[in-house]
């Protein structure tokens, strides 16, 4: 989530335009005169503002609602697995925290923020179409859905990126310099429409994909289009303002100016690196052949405080993996909160929501009482609070992600295989396999069977001969079982005799909280089972089993059976979240269907509430992170470097995504291990971050830049008196 700008000053833009004296060139291009904008109701508020806040709103309602949904697309709809989903998601939100780069380049170089903002809404919109188009089930194969979704996703990062820097810095400019006051409330109000679209989509889009059903599945197209339907009002709020805007030109962009300086700095001391050329005080001021010693001094302001945000990047590669890995965990977890069933990526909503109540709670309350305490609270220790925080949101994600795994299938080697019996026959059955020592008792009728068996098999596949012992009779069979397969063993007597059957069960829980449930038709005529009005199955007679179907969560009850001799009612009861059923159709008696239902694979049993203090953790971390480390890197800074130290924040987002995208990709390991990775990572990033604190010192770039003029001044008097000496000479 965004966060709002230090204090009450308002943020620099990274595509606030910069007057400096090092360029004195008129802008280029047609544009107009400065004018002033109808007010607000009599205030000082300009009408125009009005069109800002509300693209603003939508805007971010577009791009967190499509977000929100995206792991679980990559994962439920294009069938990837956790790594890759994770791995495309974080490379798309690093795409775009790079691409606001771009869009200051275009609007302080060349365009202008109002064009710029046009423009790259427009490719912003296209986008949104192209993606939800990609997510109609109808059109085409999986290769043309990823192909469009990519593309969508690559224009979106351009657009949002683009935009992002602009959108602020537009507002800022509708106020007269006198409106100072204004213009702060302003920036609060702008803040506060980001997080409101953040906290209603997270909510809203989820629920659009999960409860509503289009092409017989989750609705993603649905989930997808609404967000692209309000940046398209976006775009339209924000053109029906366009006789009103204040528009300034373009006037130069300082990050390439710092770019340059720094570029040349390098390259003119590697020129000259003989030992009889005398050095200079700092590398920086190898670019003064070119440049000022104005904006040499403030770039060395800057790259003291760019050299601080090395170790940032960490707390961002934990923070954003709430929408993919956080997400993930949730969709094995019981979703069940009595009144209301929540989507797995619904838990994301919490975010925004604790971030709204924890900034007043944290600067009216915590702040004050440790000032209060006489405990020096810098801006650094706050930062490494934030990242402790984290840390440990990560540790209990691991706790979590332990008691997870207790219900789920064990993970199979080459050479394994699990296996079960269910006895469906009317007495115990004693059940042996050849050279392996398990069924150690007798399976006793429709006993609920116990946990999975390991077998260890001598190749790839094996064939294995069972023998089976009922009331005195001995039977064998012969079933080969491949490696890395979880079968059931179904014991039943078939014409006075006792039969068996090997099927195949699931290997792993049904993904994004799904249940699984197959029948077994005990009768001696085939079945047609309706589940609900959506599910219907054929089962034929005499013991044969039909394929898992997935289902959401819920009670079935209303489920019909029909058969030969008619139609009766079905009830299955409850199917929980991640379990697997089997359910045996043993008799038609009164007008029912007389079953017995088996679980397969347990049920999700720890519940969604338990990721509250992990999402409480990274919340309050990045209140005393994020808002923290931009105010200090603001407060460390010249007024015309505040946009390269934006930029430098945002880039650091985005490598923290670039790291996670590469530890899924090249590093594959269990979900705890990762988490538990990913809390050290940060811990030791931690003490490393505050060692470089503790030797930072806080400078005052105003009383600098005094300093420098000074130095400058007396440095031309020596000049000037070392002139007239050797002229009277």
């Amino acid at each position: 989530m965004e966060m709002p700008p230090p204090g009450d000053a308002p943020p620099t833009p990274l595509c606030e335009t910069l007057r400096r004296d090092f360029r004195d060139d008129p802008p280029k291009g047609d544009f107009p005169l400065q004018k002033k904008s109808p007010k607000l109701c009599g205030s000082n508020y300009p009408l125009s503002i009005a069109f800002i806040v509300v693209n603003e709103f939508c805007e971010r309602f577009s791009y967190y609602g499509m977000r929100a949904v995206l792991t679980l697309y990559f994962l439920s709809f294009f069938h990837w697995d956790e790594n890759l989903s994770t791995a495309v998601y974080h490379a798309f939100s690093a795409l775009c925290y790079f691409t606001p780069v771009i869009g200051a380049i275009m609007a302080d170089s060349w365009l202008g923020k109002y064009k710029t903002i046009i423009y790259l809404s427009i490719v912003y919109v296209v986008g949104h179409l192209i993606k939800s188009v990609g997510a109609i089930p109808s059109l085409g194969n999986q290769a043309v859905h990823v192909v469009l979704s990519m593309v969508g996703l690559f224009l979106i990062a351009l657009g949002t990126g683009g935009i992002k820097p602009c959108v602020s810095a537009f507002g800022g400019d509708q106020f007269e310099e006198e409106h100072t006051s204004e213009r702060s409330k302003f920036f609060s109000i702008f803040y506060l429409s980001i997080n409101a679209g953040s906290l209603i989509s997270t909510f809203v889009t989820p629920v659009l994909r999960g409860d509503v059903k289009c092409f017989g599945e989750d609705c993603y197209a649905l989930a997808f289009g609404v967000p692209a339907a309000l940046m398209v009002l976006a775009l339209v709020v924000f053109i029906a303002g366009s006789g009103l805007y204040r528009k300034t030109p373009p006037q130069g962009n300082v990050l390439l100016e710092v770019c340059k300086c720094i570029g040349f700095a390098l390259k003119n001391r590697l020129k000259n690196r003989s030992p009889e050329i005398p050095k200079r005080d700092h590398w920086l001021d190898w670019a003064s052949e070119k440049y000022s010693k104005q904006l040499i001094g403030e770039v060395k302001m800057v790259t003291r405080v760019l050299f601080l945000f090395i170790p940032l990047p960490m707390f961002w590669a934990l923070f954003d993996q709430q929408g993919s890995r956080w997400t993930l965990q949730a969709t094995k977890m019981n979703a069940d909160f009595g009144i209301y069933v929540l989507q797995p990526d619904q838990m994301q909503f919490l975010n925004p929501l604790l971030i709204l109540v924890f900034i007043p709670i944290f600067d009216f309350g915590l702040y004050p009482l440790i000032n209060m305490c006489k405990l020096n609270f810098t801006p650094i220790r706050k930062m490494a609070t934030g990242m402790i925080l984290a840390g440990l949101a990560f540790g209990l994600a691991a706790i979590i992600e332990v008691k997870i795994n207790e219900t789920d299938m064990p993970r199979l080697v080459p050479k394994e295989s699990l296996i079960r019996v269910l006895n469906l026959a009317k007495n115990p059955v004693q059940v042996a396999i050849q050279d392996k020592d398990l069924f150690q008792q007798p399976v006793e009728s429709f006993q609920n069977p116990a946990e999975y068996s390991k077998l260890i098999l001598n190749g790839e596949q094996q064939s294995l001969h069972f023998t089976l012992q009922h009331q005195g009779l001995t039977l064998a069979f012969n079933y080969t079982v491949k490696e890395k397969s979880v079968y059931s063993l179904i014991v039943f007597e078939a014409e006075g005799s006792l039969s068996s059957r090997l099927i195949t069960d699931l290997e792993a829980k049904p993904e994004n909280g799904l249940a699984a449930v197959r029948f077994i038709n005990a009768l001696s005529q085939d079945v047609n089972l309706t589940i609900n009005s959506k599910s219907f199955i054929t089962v034929q007679k005499n013991y044969s089993a039909s394929e898992y179907s997935l289902l959401e969560r819920d009670v079935y009850n209303d489920g019909k059976c029909i058969t030969e001799t008619g139609e009766v009612p079905l009830e299955l009861g409850l199917l929980d979240f991640g379990a697997s059923y089997t359910v045996v159709i043993t008799n038609i008696s009164g007008g029912a269907v007389e079953t017995w239902k088996s679980e397969d694979i347990k049920a999700n049993n720890v519940h969604m509430a338990w990721q509250l203090p992990q999402y409480l953790l990274i919340s309050a971390g990045e209140v005393m992170f994020s808002i923290t480390g931009l105010a200090f890197s603001y407060s460390q800074s010249p007024a015309s470097m505040k946009s390269v130290l934006q930029a430098g924040w945002l880039l650091t987002v985005a490598v923290g995504n670039t790291f996670v995208l590469i530890v899924a990709e090249a590093a594959p390991m269990a979900q705890w291990a990762e988490f538990v990775l990913f809390t050290v990572l940060l811990f030791a990033v931690c003490i490393i971050f505050s060692i470089m604190g503790y030797f930072y010192v806080s400078v005052d770039p105003e009383d600098l830049e005094e300093k420098e003029e000074k130095r400058e001044t007396s440095s031309r008097g020596n000049m000037i008196g070392l002139v007239t000496q050797k002229t009277k000479l």
